[in-house]
């Protein structure tokens, strides 16, 4: 696997949130390694965003990281107890970011279970496996990545992302971003992107769903906003 470069994460959220599925994220934690493979990302798109934690350029001790560089991590925490993980996605002054929504776990399977469970993979039902990565709060917490990880360089040697030797074709579903019903127009931009059939996924459209999954090179579904009410 080869380390992804700066570069990779200054091109802007949506083009970094699309690229970032089917790569890898990485944590060594403990003398051991955690990694999962990316089936799900989130857009925020900065100023103009008001789903963005720097919609109107909203500029705080917190934020500060999103202003750029690109390439390093924003973590931030939700109910005052679940982290999420972002990577800042644009250039300086820029404040975009992508969130990590939900991983396919490939290596660390154990020590994941121990951190979101308590327990060892063997007493994981299988409800539990699928739900070890299945959201940005749980990937999190499975690969011990805390809000005081927030500004972590991502091309650094301790978090970082990943792309596989060999990449597999896969179909994108394009759709609106989940939980952000303060957000006013914003709810309805397309800006949540997931590998189509991935069981990691952390909400899948029922329109994707039915569809056959062609095979061949990678294709993009787009599923219609919902209306807001």
């Amino acid at each position: 696997m080869e380390k992804l470069e700066r570069k990779f994460y200054s091109s802007g959220a949506i083009e970094v949130a699309k690229n970032l599925l089917g790569k890898y994220l990485l944590h060594r934690i403990n003398g051991q390694e955690r990694l999962g493979k990316i089936v799900e990302t989130e857009a925020y798109m900065g100023p103009e965003d008001k789903a963005a934690h720097s919609c109107n350029n909203r500029r705080t001790k917190r934020t500060e990281v999103m202003f750029g560089p690109p390439g390093y991590a924003y973590v931030y925490r939700i109910y005052g107890m679940y982290s999420c993980m972002n990577v800042v996605a644009s250039e300086r002054e820029s404040p975009q970011a992508v969130l990590i929504r939900a991983l396919e776990p490939v290596k660390g399977l154990e020590e994941m279970a121990e951190a979101r469970y308590g327990k060892s993979l063997s007493d994981c039902a299988k409800k539990d496996r699928l739900d070890l990565t299945n959201g940005p709060g749980k990937l999190c917490m499975a690969m011990g990545i805390t809000d005081r990880d927030s500004g972590e360089n991502l091309c650094g040697n301790r978090i970082f992302l990943l792309k596989g030797d060999r990449e597999p074709a896969f179909n994108m579903v394009t759709t609106t971003r989940i939980h952000i019903d303060y957000a006013e127009e914003a709810v309805l931009y397309p800006y949540r992107f997931y590998i189509d059939g991935n069981p990691y996924v952390s909400v899948r459209e029922r329109k994707a769903a039915r569809e056959a999954s062609p095979s061949g090179p990678v294709s993009e579904r787009r599923i219609p906003a919902r209306k807001k009410p």
